[in-house]
């Protein structure tokens, strides 16, 4: 018993364990050096850990493998803490002829390869509560690796794996929506399983499924999974973070099979959260490229609190912006028309507000250009709309500036007819309606009379 010293250790702050300090020391350099600039004798001395990594638990694994002659069941709950401890109490000297505890976490982890899922999430699950003190350790990346492979496995065979090209498939007959929706479905299973990944876990497991190149659509879809299970219980600084690291990486994904509400539902809580102006603008990017996916009701977002006017036009102003300037050259004119026919909706919706400016009325209604419509009918009923609304709000010149935005030549016969003679309307319009269906009824005549 002369050797014998009692060491009082403190592991942060959790728990207080009473061992003998010769056992410890004699497999931890860290302890050894420590210990080595203490000068006399002493029978008892107290030890301090303020960040242990794994706390009292992994503490007393440690203990149990010093007690234990340098011996230790390795295993996936445990080989995180294990190996992190080791690194920290610097436990790599072979003592008693057996490998010391580092080397044996490090041939343990070459055996994840073997492990089944569960033992995976397992070890998953612990590694993210030590990610501090797994930085530098070239076995992280590893084991996400193997994490991400099982995924990965998974669409091998698919023909929907992510490409430079893999945009030009939006439109390709080849792979049909229906498809790659099933496809989708079936690729999402392990979503659950993933679902309580911290999020610098979660920031480390999305970097590696883009290094692997899995399906952008199945990571795209992850991501709106994560921020629908995060942010509900989230304050709102986490919920913060969270839809910031959500846009960063959709925005680093091919968008072409996102999903646009998606899209829209994160850009409303950004937009409630106030999240930055740089993220607001990536994600009005991919929402503005692919404006002809979405729907009305994507669409009808309100406006900013404190403003009087219903929703927020002038966000839908700059997608409108971003999908025809984007894509001006590679736009198909079934898109055009598909997105025109969603701005005449809005338009219509947002037409009886009563706090809408003339000149954002006029400013939407003429923010499509003209060959993007085959009819303009949509336009005077939002128009007639807006007018009889704004009845004794409106000068007589900008009711003139009002229907400035309608093409009376795209206006069909029932239409012109009405406008004819609907006097909510200025003079000149009527005018001009009258002047249209003159000149329609003499072409005709005149067509007519060739042809016999």
């Amino acid at each position: 018993m002369e050797n014998f010293c009692l060491l009082e250790v403190d592991v942060n702050g959790q728990e207080i364990f009473f061992v003998d300090k010769t056992i410890l020391e004699s497999f931890s350099g860290r302890l050894r050096k420590l210990f080595s600039k203490l000068t006399g004798k002493t029978r008892r001395l107290k030890l301090i850990f303020d960040k242990f990594p794994g706390g009292a638990e992994c503490f007393e694994l440690i203990v149990k493998f010093c007690y234990n002659g340098g011996s230790i069941k390795i295993t996936p709950f445990n080989m995180f803490q294990l190996h992190c401890a080791a690194n920290y109490l610097e436990m790599n000297q072979e003592m008693q002829g057996k490998p010391n505890l580092l080397e044996q976490t490090i041939s343990f982890f070459q055996k994840i390869h073997y492990m089944t899922w569960s033992e995976l999430i397992i070890g998953l699950k612990n590694c993210q509560e030590l990610i501090f003190f797994m930085q530098s350790s070239s076995l992280l990346q590893e084991f996400l690796d193997c994490v991400v492979g099982r995924l990965e496995f998974h669409y091998i065979s698919s023909p929907f794996a992510s490409s430079s090209d893999n945009s030009s498939m939006q439109f390709s007959g080849d792979i049909s929506t229906e498809s790659r929706r099933i496809y989708t479905s079936q690729a999402t299973w392990w979503f659950a399983d993933l679902g309580f990944l911290n999020l610098n876990m979660f920031k480390k497991i999305i970097e590696t499924m883009i290094r692997n190149k899995l399906d952008h659509s199945v990571i795209s879809s992850f991501l709106f999974y994560y921020k629908r299970v995060k942010c509900p219980n989230a304050s709102v600084a986490q919920k913060y973070r969270i839809i910031e690291k959500v846009i960063k990486f959709l925005y680093s994904l091919d968008g072409s099979f996102m999903s646009i509400r998606g899209l829209f539902d994160i850009l409303q809580v950004s937009l409630n959260l106030k999240i930055s102006k740089c993220s607001i603008g990536k994600l009005e990017q991919l929402i503005g490229s692919q404006l002809d996916r979405a729907k009305l009701d994507d669409l009808l977002i309100p406006s900013r609190a404190g403003e009087k006017i219903a929703y927020n036009i002038n966000l839908i102003l700059r997608l409108l912006d971003i999908f025809l300037s984007n894509s001006r050259e590679k736009l198909l004119m079934y898109q055009l028309k598909k997105v025109a026919e969603l701005i005449d909706l809005y338009i219509m919706e947002v037409a009886p507000d009563y706090f809408l400016k003339p000149s954002k009325f006029l400013t939407l209604a003429m923010a499509m250009p003209d060959i993007a419509r085959e009819s303009y009918d949509t336009i005077y009923l939002a128009i007639d709309m807006y007018l009889k609304v704004h009845i004794n709000g409106l000068s007589e010149e900008e009711k003139i500036k009002t229907c400035s935005a309608l093409s009376y030549d795209k206006l069909s016969e029932e239409t012109l007819k009405d406008l004819a003679q609907n006097e909510t309307f200025p003079a000149c319009a009527l005018v001009a309606a009258q002047v249209t269906l003159q000149n329609r009824t003499r072409y005709s005549v005149t067509r007519t009379s060739n042809f016999f």
